[in-house]
């Protein structure tokens, strides 16, 4: 009877302290879900834009709007974090970085390291 006492009543998921190092997993495979899911729109941008000088038209204007420039930033930010995030799991698995401390600070170059090579990028490209 005791043990059924001590149980959470409530349990409230945005209250869990998470280590840095799930953080990272669970965004890497949040960014690989989207980058995933967006494949049929890029496909559709890329057939519509070599079918004829007007699709082509199309898709600029479609890439231009603000909402997709805002997306377009969203993925680069995902796609750089997913590749940081994929290159930190590979040296992981060849047990280069496995120490608390490495595998922390590794976690947090990664959280930390996309959004400023995204801005860096953005810098360059303005």
């Amino acid at each position: 009877m005791r043990s059924v006492e001590k149980r959470p009543k409530f349990l409230n998921l945005f209250q869990i302290h998470m280590p840095v190092g799930a953080v990272a997993s669970i965004v890497h495979r949040m960014t690989g879900a989207l980058l995933f899911l967006v494949l049929p729109g890029a496909v559709f941008l890329l057939e519509l834009s070599v079918r004829s000088p007007e699709g082509f038209e199309q898709a600029q204007a479609i890439l231009r709007s603000p909402l997709a420039r805002l997306a377009g930033v969203m993925l680069a930010w995902a796609l750089l974090h997913h590749l940081l995030a994929g290159i930190r799991f590979l040296l992981l698995d060849f047990a280069i970085g496995v120490s608390r401390e490495r595998a922390r600070m590794s976690a947090w170059l990664v959280n930390l390291g996309s959004p400023v090579l995204l801005l860096v990028i953005l810098g360059l490209m303005l």
